[in-house]
């Protein structure tokens, strides 16, 4: 997001931890209105518009959300959502992305106050492994042709019992209201969300046999050093880095495998 967006994602993250900090409100319930309120307005394209049109005045766009939402969503939700449209957007699309975030991230707050929010780290974090390895499964929940429901249904048969109820619901909605997204995309910015739930990073480590809970300590704490924040470590077995890890933070790999030091060593030699 640019300018306008941005600083308006900010104030509404800022009112969001402000509700969410009352023990009093159900954090879960309100990611549910909330994601039933980003669902309304990206189907409704007209609508949102009208919302964050800069040429309406604000108190107009919020009693027009009041009086839409009013007796479908709680108090506390109308609050927040009213203060969204009085903000000004730079796109109306924006709108809708910063709802989804706030949805999902009230779901993860509401994780962090059950004590569960690590749980559910690692269980996207494994979701998007599975995914990985099995095509048949990305095929059937990206499947264009069926229906929300039925992917709704296939991601419940998939996760109830299994999981934390938070992680059923933040990839129950990705799976059946994507709004573009790969599901690769939408795991991974949960993971990022999560992340800043502690303040922390996240790193992907990816290792050729099982770190050692002494091993897995110490790297955190060298990436902890290194980035200057809290890491989250997911971890990956695969035999084919033959030896070391391979760390990716974001957009940055480090890579101590012995495959990769083998590649390089070709590479030279080729050259």
């Amino acid at each position: 997001m640019n300018g306008a967006s941005r600083e308006a994602l900010a104030s509404a993250r800022e009112r969001l931890d402000a509700l969410t900090d009352n023990t009093s409100v159900d954090a879960a319930k309100l990611a549910g209105e909330l994601a039933a309120v980003t669902a309304l307005l990206d189907r409704e394209v007209s609508l949102r518009r009208v919302l964050t049109d800069p040429a309406q005045p604000a108190e107009a766009k919020a009693e027009l959300a009041q009086r839409l939402l009013g007796g479908q969503v709680g108090g506390e939700t109308l609050d927040l959502v009213a203060g969204m449209v009085r903000s000004r957007w730079s796109q109306s699309r924006d709108l809708v992305d910063a709802l989804e975030e706030l949805a999902d991230t009230a779901d993860l707050t509401a994780a962090q106050q059950s004590g569960a929010l690590d749980s559910v780290e690692d269980e996207v974090f494994r979701f998007g492994r599975i995914l990985a390895t099995s095509t048949d499964l990305r095929a059937a929940l990206t499947d264009r042709k069926a229906s929300a429901s039925a992917k709704g249904t296939l991601v419940h048969s998939l996760l109830d019992g299994k999981a934390d109820a938070a992680t059923e619901r933040l990839i129950a909605r990705l799976v059946t209201h994507p709004r573009g997204r790969s599901l690769e995309g939408g795991l991974e910015a949960l993971s990022k969300l999560a992340a800043e739930r502690r303040n922390r990073m996240v790193a992907t480590v990816t290792s050729a046999v099982p770190l050692s809970d002494a091993q897995r300590n110490r790297l955190g704490a060298v990436l902890a050093k290194l980035y200057g924040r809290e890491m989250h470590l997911n971890l990956d077995v695969d035999p084919a880095v033959l030896g070391g890890i391979v760390v990716r933070v974001g957009d940055e790999v480090i890579d101590g495998s012995i495959a990769e030091r083998l590649s390089e060593a070709s590479r030279r030699m080729a050259g």
